[in-house]
């Protein structure tokens, strides 16, 4: 059975994976400092995750991920992932690609998602290309500072 979630419960699915991957174990306030959110509010979307079976949580433990939560936050995770190096391999400063990443995360379609994956695939094996987009990205900042 699919379970279609909001962009909203999807960050907050990433966001309990990447915390469990890192510490081993998550708590309330580790979502909310991760999500810049009230504890209450994480809070009541944790509990909405776990009526959907996504989570698995009981007041005063650790939050965990179901199987079908890790599915979809390991699915958000690889989609963000893509993205984020995708546009790191166009020169897009890191803390930029960072954040713009998470924006199309939930934006393109799946085709559009496969492409751009295929893309970064090609782009990490072609090296002389991708320094010869660095070169010329430097090239035009010369030619724009010269023009000032």
């Amino acid at each position: 059975m699919k379970t279609l979630v909001s962009r909203r419960s999807e960050d907050y699915l990433r966001v309990i994976y990447e915390i469990a991957e890192a510490k081993g174990y998550v708590r309330i306030k580790d979502i909310s400092r991760a999500l810049g959110v009230k504890p209450s509010t994480a809070v009541e979307m944790v509990r909405k995750l776990h009526e959907l079976g996504l989570v698995d949580y009981k007041k005063y433990e650790g939050i965990t991920l179901t199987a079908r939560g890790k599915e979809i936050a390991e699915a958000v995770k690889k989609r963000r992932d893509i993205f984020e190096n995708f546009l790191k391999i166009i020169l897009v400063p890191e803390n930029v690609a960072k954040r713009d990443a998470h924006i199309l995360e939930h934006q393109l379609s799946p085709e559009t998602v496969l492409q751009i994956a295929r893309f970064v695939e090609f782009a990490s094996q072609a090296k002389e290309w991708i320094d010869e987009f660095r070169n010329y990205c430097e090239m035009i900042k010369r030619l724009d500072k010269k023009s000032r």
